[in-house]
């Protein structure tokens, strides 16, 4: 038998890590799958707010949501990265090592153009 975890309960589980290692964090973006007693959990007892981005239910082909695009730029700045680029960490630790400094040097740049 294979256990399944849905995306609510993984994101139930995030969530929690989230506001006990970053408890200044006080809105979350999700896709429109979070929706129900996730927004009240997270609204009650994390006291952070879950605003779900939807699409309009009228709206046919693609559209760009704001909130989703923050995130898909992010991961574009990212890709920059080579060791990003593929899927060559195995250790998530070292994964996350290598994201911290690809977003160091994207945040970098923009001070010295902005100093320049």
């Amino acid at each position: 038998m294979v256990n399944t975890l849905t995306d609510r309960d993984g994101g139930l589980t995030l969530l929690v890590r989230l506001h006990e290692r970053h408890w200044r964090v006080t809105r979350v973006w999700a896709d429109g799958g979070y929706t129900g007693q996730l927004v009240n959990y997270t609204r009650e007892v994390l006291r952070v707010v879950l605003t779900v981005a939807r699409r309009s239910d009228n709206t046919s082909g693609f559209t760009v949501l704001p909130q989703r695009w923050l995130v898909e730029r992010t991961f574009a700045w990212l890709m920059h990265s080579r060791r990003l680029a593929r899927d060559y960490e195995a250790r998530t630790d070292t994964s996350e090592a290598v994201i911290r400094r690809s977003m160091s040097m994207v945040m970098s740049r923009r001070l010295a153009r902005r100093a320049h």
